[in-house]
């Protein structure tokens, strides 16, 4: 078990001896957005068989003893290849059905033999760790007896809003961007209109859903007439709706150099662990991975370890434990902004510590991405691995590609007898011992895998 894994299970339950059950219900915030108000129009959904199947990340968190839900059984290829790195699996359970635009979650309330399966762990003191607490895994643990690892679903939901990062930033004086936090169609028609000087003087605006994720429920307006538009129409359903309520955040865009993620777990007796800090790879607001370590100063990391002190007395206040992940930047002229919203969930840099303990160290650079793939035909792990070549992590290399979710690769595959082509991604940590070496595996993964695809 890794030693963050062993902290966790520690704040969350009491015990580094306590089982865990972990469900990688990713994109939770679509769960906490149910019955909230927000932007009239968003990003569609055609990724979400993938997002879905990202639950295997949880694999490689969980430690042996513990347990996994997972949506499909993993390629037995891939999982011999992690087992050939000494790594310890958990136990895996499935799903009874498989709906590809459904959650674990969801699947899992759907599974009797799985349910009667999870029964038998919580009579052994089993909990459940979600990727976030919801109602949806609420139910599993009603339904189950499954001990919550995790606080109430209302204590979650309002610790992860937007709304509440501005306000508490606020509340602890930290510096933030120039913005506003709008609950209601008047309020935000007035914060627009103060929005709408900083557009005049030259400045973008974004405009946020309360419980948007990846990119989706964010608009960003240098045009202050397109603001004004997007008012009309909020306020237009508002009145045909009978209801007056939004929840929003509008900000001013600050000169950004570098995203960052800071990550620190509270524990029930409202101790604070600073775990660690990354420098996060961002592609128009959507997170496409992590550079390790964060090329920020120890001035800058001093910081964010006090900011993390600081916030998570006043969650652990609010009754909130578990993990948490800030999302901060660096600006153009050496500041920082160390909140731009709280994770009070696991975060895509949660599922990599456990790698991180085993194959990180002093002497290494290390960047976690994922590599879009185009496929016509399912890729399986042993036709990957012999197209990437030497460029694979073994129990002899250390350098190299470490994948650490293969599920997302096929999930989006169609019915068998569909020769369409469909999309894929895969997830790796590239570990290298120099600048130099990181870029060079990086496009030879790049090239290795446009390779295996450029057929279609």
């Amino acid at each position: 078990m890794s030693e963050f894994l062993r902290g966790v299970k520690q704040a969350c339950t009491g015990s580094t001896a306590t089982p865990f059950v972990l469900i990688g219900n990713f994109e939770v915030e679509d769960e906490w957005a149910e019955d909230e108000v927000g932007l009239p129009i968003f990003g569609g959904r055609a990724a979400t068989a993938i997002v879905n199947r990202m639950d295997e990340f949880a694999l490689l968190l969980a430690g042996p003893g513990d347990h996994v839900v997972l949506k499909a059984a993993p390629d037995p290829d891939y999982l011999a290849y992690l087992e050939s790195l000494g790594i310890g699996l958990p136990g895996i359970l499935l799903t009874d059905v498989h709906d590809p635009g459904a959650t674990v979650s969801a699947d899992a309330l759907r599974s009797p033999r799985l349910l009667a399966v999870l029964r038998s762990l919580a009579d052994r003191g089993a909990h459940l760790l979600p990727h976030g607490m919801s109602a949806m895994e609420q139910q599993l643990c009603d339904r189950t007896g499954l001990a919550p690892a995790l606080p109430p679903v209302p204590v979650v939901k309002a610790v992860n809003s937007k709304i509440y990062s501005r306000r508490l930033a606020t509340e602890l004086g930290l510096p933030q961007a120039a913005g506003w936090e709008v609950e209601t169609v008047a309020e935000f028609a007035a914060a627009a209109g103060e929005a709408a000087r900083s557009i005049a003087a030259g400045r973008r605006v974004g405009v946020k859903d309360a419980y948007g994720v990846s990119g989706k429920g964010i608009m960003v307006f240098d045009d202050a007439r397109r603001l004004h538009q997007l008012v009309r129409m909020v306020t237009r359903r508002a009145d045909r709706s009978g209801d007056p309520r939004i929840a929003l955040v509008l900000e001013e865009w600050a000169d950004k150099a570098l995203d960052l993620n800071y990550h620190f777990t509270v524990g029930r007796d409202g101790t604070v662990r600073f775990d660690f800090v990354k420098e996060a790879l961002t592609e128009n607001g959507v997170h496409k991975g992590h550079r390790i370590p964060a090329r920020i100063s120890p001035e800058h990391v001093e910081q964010l370890v006090g900011t993390a002190g600081r916030i998570g007395a006043r969650l652990a206040a609010d009754g909130f434990h578990g993990v948490v992940g800030v999302d901060a930047i660096t600006t153009g002229s050496g500041g920082l902004l160390p909140v731009l919203e709280i994770n009070a969930r696991n975060n895509m840099s949660t599922y990599q510590t456990a790698l991180q303990e085993r194959f990180l160290g002093p002497d290494t650079v290390a960047v976690a991405r994922q590599y879009d793939l185009r496929l016509r035909t399912p890729l399986g792990w042993p036709a990957l691995r012999d197209r990437l070549g030497d460029l694979v992590v073994t129990s002899e290399r250390r350098t190299g590609l470490l994948v650490n979710n293969f599920a997302t690769v096929n999930a989006a595959a169609p019915e068998p007898g569909d020769t369409r082509p469909y999309a894929g991604r895969l997830y790796g940590l590239l570990i290298a011992r120099t600048e130099e070496e990181l870029t060079d595996l990086d496009r030879g993964v790049t090239a290795a895998v446009l390779k295996e695809t450029a057929h279609v």
